[in-house]
Formats: C-alpha cells, sequence, structure tokens
C-alpha cells in the first residue's frame, strides 16, 4: 500500500504508519471487522436505555448510510457497540469522515483497504492532526516527581521538563523546544511524553493504552520502512 499511503500522506498531511497502527489496533488490518449485524445491535442497545439517546442517534445514522449504497444491509456488520468496518467508525463518524479511495463512489470501510485508510486520514485531517509532528516519546522520570503533574491536560514546555529532571530512556536530554507536552503512565510504570496529535488519537478513543498502542506501533513500523 506504500503508493496508496503516499498519495493520502500529499492529499491529507498524514504519515502513512499512523494510519497503518491505526488500521492494525482497530481491526488487525482488515481481518477482524467483528460480526455483529450493526442495525440490530444499535436497535438493541437504543432500547436499552442506558445511553438510549447515543444509541437511537448511531441506529438513524446506520440508517442513512445504507440509504446512500455505500454497504449491502448484510455486509453492515461491526462491533457489538455498532463500531464498523476496518477503522471501527461508529455510524455518525462514517458521515462524517469516511472517503472514496478506490474512485468507485462508494466508501466502503468493510472491503476496501484504501477506502478504509483513506477514511482514517480525513478523520485525523479534521481532528486537528499536525503534519510533521510525532505523537509522543518514552521518557524516564526523576526520583521523587511529583505524580500531581501527570496528565495530557498538564502540558509545559518541553525545556521546562529538562529542567525538571525529565530525561530520554538511557539518560539523553529531551529535544531544546518550547513545543508543549504532558506526561502520561498508562499501566505498567513507563512514562510517555505526549504532544497534540496524541490528543487527536485520544479523541478517535478514549484510553490512554489505545493511543500510546496506536503511537508505539507507529513508531515502529516508521523505523521497519526501508
Amino acid at each position: 500500500h506504500r503508493a496508496l499511503l503516499a498519495q493520502i500522506e500529499a492529499d491529507t498531511g498524514v504519515a502513512g504508519h499512523y494510519l497503518v497502527a491505526l488500521w492494525g489496533v482497530e481491526s488487525d488490518f482488515g481481518a477482524n471487522t467483528g460480526s455483529f449485524r450493526v442495525i440490530p445491535a444499535l436497535a438493541t442497545l437504543a432500547y436499552d436505555g442506558r445511553r438510549a439517546a447515543f444509541f437511537r442517534r448511531e441506529l438513524l445514522a446506520a440508517l442513512h448510510v445504507l440509504d446512500a449504497g455505500h454497504v449491502a444491509p448484510a455486509r453492515m456488520t461491526g462491533s457489538w457497540a455498532g463500531a464498523m468496518g476496518q477503522v471501527q467508525f461508529m455510524p455518525t463518524s462514517f458521515q462524517r469522515f469516511a472517503a472514496d479511495g478506490d474512485g468507485d463512489a462508494r466508501a466502503d470501510i468493510w472491503d476496501s483497504a484504501p477506502d478504509a485508510l483513506a477514511s482514517a486520514a480525513r478523520y485525523l485531517a479534521q481532528s486537528s492532526w499536525r503534519s510533521g509532528e510525532r505523537w509522543g516519546r518514552r521518557v524516564v522520570l526523576p526520583p521523587g516527581f511529583d505524580e500531581a503533574l501527570l496528565g495530557r491536560d498538564a502540558k509545559r514546555p518541553l525545556a521546562q521538563w529538562q529542567a525538571m529532571g525529565v530525561r530520554l530512556p538511557g539518560g539523553g536530554g529531551l529535544p531544546r523546544s518550547d513545543m508543549p507536552g504532558g506526561i502520561v503512565v498508562p499501566g505498567d510504570g513507563q512514562a510517555f511524553l505526549v504532544y497534540a496529535n496524541y490528543d487527536v488519537l485520544m479523541g478517535w478513543n478514549r484510553s490512554l493504552y489505545f493511543a500510546t498502542s496506536v503511537g508505539l506501533l507507529a513508531d515502529a513500523i516508521a523505523a521497519a520502512a526501508p
């Protein structure tokens, strides 16, 4: 998909390794898109009552997607919560961001990898993605670091974190920059200094584990590319 990803990056400013990482985390690169029929799943959740208004809105959006002819009813499958296709878009996200990447006048995020990748790029590009900036990086916190300073909303310039003893793994200093970043510790004690693009990933799925996993996978893909 190198040529396709290069064209998408030229069009949207979103680098291909982030799109492939999202694709991998969401559906194992299209291999596992979910087997629940979206309309019955959303109708059940809308009737359940706990988040009825949300799922009713998603149900109506899903019906509009079918009416527009993007996918056949039998193929409209996804997660138990109605997330659809290779990039696991909710129906309202499909309406806002789904893109035709292969030129067939449909946005088929179920069976077309070009459509799925172009849709992911449109989502990021229209969610204030910063082209050329990274998502974050692993850092080592100094002994006695004040945990009250943790959180992606507690952003400080890199130079300030450097002055407070935050370092790269191996002891190297942070880049000399006034770029703001916040520090998150998702789970096992590893700390990450995260930037604006991390916030965009959190908008996709509000989980530190998700956003960090996408970022780390994207870095690994970029490092392995010739």
